[in-house]
């Protein structure tokens, strides 16, 4: 018995890649400058929190049911302790929408932001050793 015998396809036979389509700004792209000024609000000239990429996102509860989706979308994803980048990330959304949100919910108290732990902040390996060293001995 013999195999079955495969035929390849020549290239010509496909057909070329179509151009991008640009987007009329009618759509649901959040690439559009327009949609994303929906999304943040009016601008009232307020002050940003100063959040930046590794400052770590907590909520506190639920999100009312008041709020626009992708704040509540925020607020469940922040269960746990998140970095900006990473909510920016999840969401898809640039970092300064994410920021605007943030500086909202901040103000509103529903999440808290604290700094990440800076390894200068942490004591010193060989002095714990030393410690736990001197400890044994007793």
């Amino acid at each position: 018995m013999t195999p079955p015998q495969r035929r390849r396809r020549s290239p010509e036979h496909q057909p070329p890649p179509q151009p991008p389509q640009p987007n009329d700004g009618k759509g649901g792209d959040a690439s559009n400058p327009e949609r994303l000024f929906i999304l943040t609000g009016v601008a009232d000239g307020g002050e940003r929190a100063a959040i930046d990429l590794v400052t770590l996102i907590v909520a506190g509860a639920d999100p009312p049911p008041t709020a626009p989706p992708e704040q509540s979308a925020l607020l469940r994803l922040c269960q746990a302790p998140l970095s900006v980048a990473e909510i920016s990330a999840y969401l898809r959304l640039p970092f300064s929408v994410v920021t605007v949100l943030l500086t909202e919910l901040l103000a509103a108290e529903l999440v808290t932001a604290r700094a990440p732990i800076s390894r200068e902040a942490l004591p010193d390996r060989s002095l714990l050793e030393a410690v736990m060293h001197g400890l044994q001995k007793l």
